[in-house]
């Protein structure tokens, strides 16, 4: 009975059970929220960089439930979008997830996971036989986070997917190695009342839904600032400004020399920023404090 009652309480946070598409894409929507928004278990070094999720050409978003004696094995549902010639994201297409794992695990969990297609192939490799083996025709690696992005990213540069999971609360990474992305068709069907690949749904034979309003909503507000070339001079060169002042409105505690701690309400001159306030800009404390800090905990 305890187990049954875990098991309950850990669907209630995210229900990897496959549904219709309506609901996966709203599912979806959500997890990519908790992905890219501070709250109060999500500080800047915890999102995902949002170059990252502007330079991908596709996105896998799902969730997945874990359970195993000795022998693991996973199992969850989502969707998956890619880019369009124009940079415009598909319509998604239903996928499920599933895989076996070994060691000595006893239990069940829930995760919510954030897939980066960082490649065309990788997209080619899921919609040409409409599934993905990840760690088979996808080289995998856990996805950079917070400001030291540049060199994760090219420490990592030669996988074609990272991978982002959450586990109620926890964000770490996830073995996924041996994993499969699976086309649920019958599901495609549904949605679009027609018999549609997912290669077609992902090279655009569809246009996207209404449906899925927020899910595009969520992913043009947090990359609005970027574009595929994200070593341009708009995203890694810091533009000197005339005066401006911000005010906290959360509390930012310096972890490394050179952060600008603060707590809200504290007034900043910024010296330097981005085009993104999803960054780290520079700016100077009414006491004479200089340093770093990131931009999403101040207001105008």
């Amino acid at each position: 009975m305890p187990l049954v009652s875990h098991v309950i309480w850990v669907f209630a946070v995210s229900n990897p059970i496959p549904s219709n598409l309506k609901s996966e894409a709203k599912k979806a929507a959500k997890i990519l929220r908790d992905f890219t928004e501070i709250s109060s278990r999500n500080g800047p070094d915890k999102l995902i960089p949002a170059h990252v999720i502007a330079k991908a050409e596709g996105l896998a978003i799902i969730s997945v439930i874990k359970a195993g004696f000795m022998i693991t094995a996973r199992g969850g549902s989502g969707v998956v979008i890619a880019r369009l010639p124009d940079r415009r994201w598909s319509a998604p297409s239903a996928i499920g997830i599933a895989g076996l794992g070994g060691g000595f695990e006893i239990g069940v969990e829930v995760s919510d996971l954030v897939i980066i297609l960082n490649y065309r192939r990788a997209v080619e490799a899921f919609t040409k036989g409409g599934n993905l083996t990840l760690g088979g025709n996808a080289t995998v690696a856990v996805g950079p986070v917070g400001r030291n992005v540049e060199a994760d990213v090219a420490l990592r540069s030669t996988a074609a997917v990272y991978t982002y999971c959450r586990s109620r609360g926890l964000f770490a990474g996830i073995s996924l190695e041996g994993s499969c992305l699976i086309e649920r068709k019958e599901t495609n069907r549904k949605f679009y009342s027609q018999d549609i690949r997912a290669s077609a749904i992902l090279n655009g034979d569809v246009e996207p839904p209404s449906e899925c309003y927020d899910l595009y909503h969520i992913l043009d507000v947090y990359t609005e600032a970027y574009t595929t070339d994200w070593t341009s001079k708009n995203l890694q060169t810091r533009v000197a400004i005339g005066l401006m002042v911000v005010t906290a409105t959360h509390p930012f505690a310096g972890e490394q020399p050179g952060d600008l701690s603060f707590v809200p309400g504290d007034r900043i001159t910024v010296i330097t920023k981005t085009d993104s306030q999803y960054d780290w800009w520079e700016g100077q404390l009414e006491d004479g404090r200089v340093g770093i800090f990131p931009a999403n905990f101040v207001t105008y």
